[in-house]
């Protein structure tokens, strides 16, 4: 379906209609996205190159993609949207593991993002998280009983997060009673992610407390990314949804990974990132 004002649209609010679009969908072609916004080839090419740019999409032959690969992580907004009754699923498994006066650590992750959001219900108070993800920031800003400690770095708006050597450092100051964190990729024994400045903030949230939780939905099994971050061992226990299939169930017990498998409500059609 074209539309009538597309073509009459400035850039920046072309791209931004663009770029929701594509975050909806999961993937585009050019075509179809000259023909939605009455715009030419040309100048959907020139739109697509600056969402690129910014890190919302990656561009291939004749169109345009939202979703992971094995060298790049999905944009913030699009993890947001996928896999959320999985997510949910194991945020509410990792939240029995959290009692009043503890320490937390939660990484930029969107699955840990749903401990943040259950924790907005003050049951489990007082709390101290730390945190260099900024949707985990806002969203416990105001929150009574909870004593919010922001880690400081480089802002990326790809991951809407605080990371880099300074964020490192943070870390390393600080000792938690647990770190839940996420990852892109789960395959024969190890943890993966695509990028090297993510990998770097995870091992020192890892080193920094004295257990550490995995949290991933089942599309992450049996997947590799570039970086290796580490093994499945440094985590006292994997949460992953009843999604999983046997197989990747199976390549989990060859290498003896601790792993509680964690109901779901519903189900979500897109694949995931962390």
């Amino acid at each position: 379906m074209s539309s009538s004002s597309g073509g009459q649209q400035g850039p920046a609010a072309r791209q931004a209609a663009m770029a929701e679009q594509v975050l909806a969908d999961g993937s585009a072609t050019a075509a179809e996205l000259a023909e939605r916004f009455g715009v030419s080839l040309m100048t959907i090419h020139r739109d697509l190159d600056e969402l690129e740019r910014q890190g919302i999409v990656r561009k291939f032959r004749g169109g345009v993609t939202a979703q992971p690969s094995g060298v790049f992580e999905s944009n913030v907004q699009y993890r947001l949207k996928t896999m959320r009754a999985e997510k949910a699923a194991v945020a509410e498994h990792a939240l029995r593991m959290v009692e009043p006066g503890m320490a937390i650590l939660l990484d930029d992750s969107t699955s840990t993002l749903e401990i943040a959001r259950r924790l907005r219900t003050g049951e489990v108070t007082p709390l101290t998280v730390v945190t260099n993800f900024l949707e985990a920031i806002n969203l416990l800003a105001d929150q009574r009983g909870i004593h919010l400690m922001a880690l400081g770095g480089d802002y990326d708006p790809l991951h809407s997060s605080f990371l880099g050597v300074s964020c490192v450092e943070a870390v390393e100051q600080l000792r938690v009673d647990v770190c839940f964190a996420s990852t892109s990729a789960v395959h024969g024994g190890y943890a993966y992610h695509q990028e090297q400045h993510i990998v770097s903030v995870k091992r020192a949230m890892l080193d920094a407390a004295a257990r550490n939780v995995l949290l991933i939905d089942h599309t992450k099994l049996g997947r590799v990314a570039l970086h290796r971050v580490v093994p499945l061992s440094r985590f006292d226990t994997v949460l992953v949804d009843d999604g999983a299939s046997a197989e990747a169930l199976r390549d989990l017990d060859e290498h003896k990974v601790r792993y509680e498998v964690c109901a779901t409500k519903g189900s979500d059609d897109r694949a995931g990132a962390t």
